[in-house]
């Protein structure tokens, strides 16, 4: 059995982005339930040198918007850099799935062993294969910040359980 480089990137990014968008529908219901602030929730963080909820989200964001543009080989969208509230997280949500999805798989499946370099917000760089930029960097780092983000709210006294960090079940791809 073969998997594609698109299974492996779209395949993988778009059911989590839409659990991460629950995961902030649940903080929003959790925040209005105890009459607080959501800011509040986004801002929290698991230790003083990690980054915030709100940029958990956004960095998971960021990983799929750049490493689906380097295997397409286009541009990624430019991902506003600010302090959105939920409403704004989601629609960051929303449109990074919809970016990654309007990317034609054959291009993303000829990928493989072409050539990506990711640049780092320093500028600093790392070169990869597409199949290397996926496997051992990309859904790595998504994984990392949609976990922490998950994390961040089970903290928070956000009712969660682990269904909701997976989501409902898919059926399987033939």
């Amino acid at each position: 059995m073969t998997i594609s480089l698109h299974e492996a990137s779209v395949g993988v990014y778009v059911p989590y982005l839409r659990n991460l968008s629950a995961l902030l529908d649940h903080a929003e219901a959790h925040a209005g339930a105890r009459k607080i602030d959501p800011a509040v929730l986004l801002d929290m963080r698991l230790s003083p040198n990690m980054y915030s909820l709100r940029q958990q989200v956004g960095e998971a964001n960021r990983h799929v918007v750049l490493s689906c543009a380097l295997l397409a080989g286009c541009a990624p969208p430019v991902l506003a850099d600010t302090a959105p509230g939920i409403a704004g997280l989601k629609a960051q949500i929303a449109a990074t799935i919809d970016f990654a999805q309007g990317l034609p798989r054959e291009v993303i499946d000829a990928a493989c062993d072409r050539d990506a370099v990711f640049t780092f917000r320093s500028g600093a760089t790392r070169p990869f294969t597409g199949k290397s930029l996926i496997l051992t960097f990309s859904v790595p780092q998504f994984f990392f910040h949609v976990a922490t983000a998950y994390d961040i709210l089970r903290h928070a006294g956000v009712d969660l359980a682990k269904k909701d960090f997976l989501g409902p079940p898919r059926p399987p791809q033939g």
